[in-house]
């Protein structure tokens, strides 16, 4: 089975456009330069393709990349993690849960009322992908500054999950039946760290992002977001696939 190079979508056989995105896929379709990173090999319902670029990357902006991250870090650390403040002439507190702490009530809405309510799966993939392409600036694989609307390089998507396929038990122990990923993705991401460190170094003498460097990190970006797929955002009772495509 083929794939759409810019979203993941499986094509049908002999397309000549996606029928999820509408990007050109036939042999009519024009070559890009420097190619794109090949297309996810495994069916999941979460997928993630990031452009390969075809340009120089910034030198300046790869040198000092750290210190640039932090404006943008701030506002997602303050979306996904609780926060209290108070008000009120008895200084009544109130508390903000951003992303990180929806899993939980969702698994609990799960199975009590077999429901995953659409505006909260919308809440979600907007939140996850905002974070991956924070993820792909701060792992110098696009230049451009992290959108909190646009897609630009990172395309992203997850299938709308439809609660009655879903268990209800099951919800509450995926975090736990993902421990084995947890390990293999702790090792992936540390050798995904030395990999941006080379990376870093090769930007600043070449311009150019090594394409083993990319598509080696871009994999596990993959693998990470289909364990957060199954184990936090509760959109599939499939178990990931241990794969870096």
């Amino acid at each position: 089975m083929s794939y759409c190079p810019n979203c993941g979508t499986p094509l049908p056989e002999g397309a000549a456009f996606c029928p999820n995105c509408g990007h050109q896929v036939g042999e009519a379709a024009p070559d890009t330069p420097g190619g794109t990173p090949p297309p996810p090999a495994v069916d999941y319902p979460a997928r993630l393709d990031v452009d390969y670029p075809d340009h120089p990357l910034g030198r300046l902006s790869t040198l000092f990349r750290p210190f640039m991250l932090i404006p943008i870090g701030i506002i997602y650390a303050l979306l996904t993690g609780p926060s209290t403040f108070s008000s009120g002439a008895h200084g009544a507190r109130a508390v903000v849960v951003g992303g990180g702490g929806l899993g939980l009530p969702l698994a609990l809405m799960l199975l009590f009322r077999k429901r995953y309510p659409g505006w909260w799966f919308d809440w979600l993939l907007a939140l996850t992908r905002f974070g991956t392409r924070i993820g792909v600036y701060a792992a110098l694989m696009d230049d451009r500054y992290p959108s909190t609307e646009d897609e630009q390089a990172v395309h992203l998507d997850l299938d709308r999950p439809d609660a009655s396929q879903l268990s209800r038990g099951l919800p509450l122990i995926k975090w736990l039946l993902a421990i084995p990923h947890y390990i293999v993705l702790f090792a992936l991401g540390i050798g995904a760290f030395f990999v941006v460190v080379i990376a870093w170094f090769a930007i600043l003498f070449t311009g150019r992002y090594p394409r083993w460097a990319f598509n080696y990190v871009l994999g596990v970006l993959r693998w990470g977001l289909r364990v957060d797929a199954y184990a936090f955002l509760l959109i599939t009772d499939r178990y990931p696939p241990f794969s870096l495509s």
